[in-house]
């Protein structure tokens, strides 16, 4: 047993253990050590994950200072819940939901929140989400693409549609799938969906379901595989990139030259 899992379970069991004296948060020290205090003692609780603090510690401490003194008990198999505003939420899931925990695996709440660039997600770098959801293509490359077919406020946005031409950008994933919901009922297909804008008409076996053609991961690896069978076609890295829009050079073309702007930006 690993030194982590140790010390999870001493304070898994001090913290049942102190439940009728009512623990609280004491301090946060980061986004992956908690001190609490329940009768009269502090431990520190370890969170797995890495702290994702693109923005600064400083920025962190500020958001945490609203958990200080909240009450936080045992919880279960997800760990400490702490209760804010009324609401019991696992501390490990509050932290990566607001985008300040990368845990060690990229859960839904976990992409939602690098795609959205919460918390310390904000100040990374515009690559850094294809970083770490792709698996075979190089980040810029997926992520030029991305400001080239989902940007909406100089960000590439996870929860777009464009149904025949027409860009729709919706707050949360649930209205965008509601959406689709909404345009599979008329019988349309003549819709692109995600961070990559990928084809329902032509890719829709590509993904499980329309609410995992939303996931930004699944959605960045099916772009993946496209390019990869653009480039196979077409023995030109350049010819996959405008392929991925149209084959046509008059509408591949400018799509291409779109693309190397954004990619001249990038760091």
């Amino acid at each position: 047993m690993t030194k982590r899992a140790i010390g999870f379970l001493a304070v898994y069991a001090w913290l049942a253990a102190g439940a009728a004296q009512a623990a609280t948060i004491e301090a946060v020290v980061s986004p992956t050590a908690v001190v609490v205090r329940a009768d009269g003692r502090v431990r520190v609780h370890l969170l797995a994950g890495k702290p994702v603090l693109y923005c600064g510690v400083d920025a962190f401490v500020g958001w945490s200072a609203r958990l200080l003194g909240a009450p936080i008990d045992a919880g279960g198999d997800e760990g400490p819940v702490v209760t804010l505003d009324g609401k019991a939420t696992p501390i490990a899931t509050l932290f990566v939901r607001q985008g300040w925990l990368r845990p060690p695996v990229l859960n839904d709440f976990a992409q939602a929140a690098m795609a959205e660039r919460r918390g310390g997600w904000a100040c990374a770098p515009k690559t850094e989400a294809f970083s770490q959801m792709s698996e075979r293509v190089d980040p810029k490359i997926l992520a030029g693409i991305a400001m080239n077919e989902s940007a909406y406020r100089g960000r590439p946005w996870p929860w777009t549609l464009n149904v025949a031409g027409r860009g729709m950008f919706f707050a949360t994933r649930e209205d965008a799938h509601a959406a689709i919901q909404g345009l599979l009922a008329a019988q349309r297909c003549d819709f692109d969906v995600g961070l990559m804008q990928v084809n329902w008409c032509y890719h829709r076996q590509r993904f499980a379901s329309p609410w995992d053609a939303l996931a930004p991961a699944t959605n960045i690896r099916v772009a993946e595989s496209i390019l990869t069978e653009n480039l196979q076609r077409s023995g030109s890295a350049m010819k996959a990139v405008a392929w991925y829009h149209s084959a046509d050079p008059a509408r591949g073309g400018p799509y291409l030259s779109r693309f190397m702007n954004h990619l001249s930006h990038f760091q």
